[in-house]
């Protein structure tokens, strides 16, 4: 075992000790299953029998059920709306254990949805056919805003490391990232940022966590081997004024990149013939930021947030990954 990975493993003793804040969009994840059983008259399309329904925790609630399932304290904090889509994501909330007191409620607001259909005769084969997006039409209202801001006050007294995701539905507006830079220059806290769309706005954290893709559509630089990938991730590092970032590069692991000049580049971990990728961002950052919040150096911090994506991608679904897991996937 390396270093690394020894600094890494003893973290996760200390897991149970931090408090993470997980501020942003709240998604509810849907699945539906379905058989195929012949080609429509009507187009050329397949007919799937329905089978069954999963509802699942997405988005900035996923990330906070990753951080739960880790072992901490997780607070989430973000806007729902009054529907059915907004009841259920509470009702996940609560089964699992996860304070709902960050989460706003607004009148007339759409609970983001992401609906996948699933095509096959059994879990393993089971395919993604389309997946259907219901989402709010803008930010969240003023009142909301101010609601947002209370909670995030009140709820931030004593917190290690504060997760922004941002999945591209306002939530983490403007005044709240500068009273989340306010929070972190009061407590310490790590900041750490996984934002689809906007990460340039998101100036002053300690790490960022684009995938290659993004890196290389912020940046203008073609990222085909590792001294483009440093070259770009140099960039962004000094544009957004981080401390740190960390790109993940799917099937070539991570890369790695700190405000001292270091840098290293992770292999995958296990294999990649993998089962699904969804919500594997939302893995990383989670487990990246709490080893930060719990001391860990970056490369610790990277090198065990590479074994949870690994692990998480070979489950179906918006999944999570075990203080349990991790330890034995180290000492595999």
């Amino acid at each position: 075992m390396t270093g690394s990975m020894r600094g890494a493993l003893a973290s996760i003793e200390k897991f149970s000790t931090r408090t993470v804040v997980v501020v942003g969009d709240l998604i509810t994840d849907e699945y539906l299953f379905g058989k195929p059983i012949r080609i429509s008259r009507e187009a050329p399309v397949l007919i799937l029998s329905f089978s069954e329904r999963e509802v699942l925790l997405g988005g900035a609630a996923n990330a906070a059920n990753n951080v739960h399932a880790l072992g901490a304290r997780v607070v989430p904090i973000g806007v729902i709306g009054r529907d059915a889509a907004g009841a259920e994501l509470v009702t996940l909330f609560r089964g699992a254990g996860i304070s709902i007191d960050g989460v706003v409620t607004e009148d007339g607001r759409t609970t983001p949805v992401k609906t996948r259909i699933m095509a096959g005769g059994y879990p393993a084969t089971r395919q993604q056919v389309v997946r259907l997006d219901r989402e709010p039409a803008g930010e969240p209202q003023p009142v909301t805003e101010d609601a947002l801001l209370a909670r995030l006050t009140a709820l931030t007294a004593r917190v290690d490391a504060i997760v922004i995701s941002d999945y591209g539905y306002g939530t983490v507006t403007p005044r709240i990232f500068d009273e989340i830079k306010a929070i972190a220059r009061r407590t310490g806290a790590v900041v750490s940022v996984d934002s689809r769309y906007q990460l340039p706005r998101f100036t002053g954290v300690t790490a960022a966590t684009p995938n290659e893709a993004e890196l290389e559509q912020l940046t203008g630089v073609v990222v085909d081997d590792e001294r483009t990938v440093e070259k770009a991730g140099r960039h962004l590092l000094e544009r957004l004024d981080a401390r740190i970032v960390l790109v993940t590069r799917g099937s070539r692991g991570m890369a790695l990149f700190e405000r001292d000049g270091a840098s290293s580049f992770i292999p995958i971990h296990g294999t990649d013939e993998i089962a699904d990728v969804t919500g594997a961002g939302d893995t990383v950052i989670s487990t990246f930021s709490l080893v930060l919040a719990c001391g860990g150096s970056p490369l610790e911090a990277a090198s065990l947030a590479n074994v949870a994506g690994g692990v998480v991608v070979m489950k179906r679904g918006t999944a999570t990954v075990s203080p349990a897991e991790l330890r034995q996937a180290l000492g595999e």
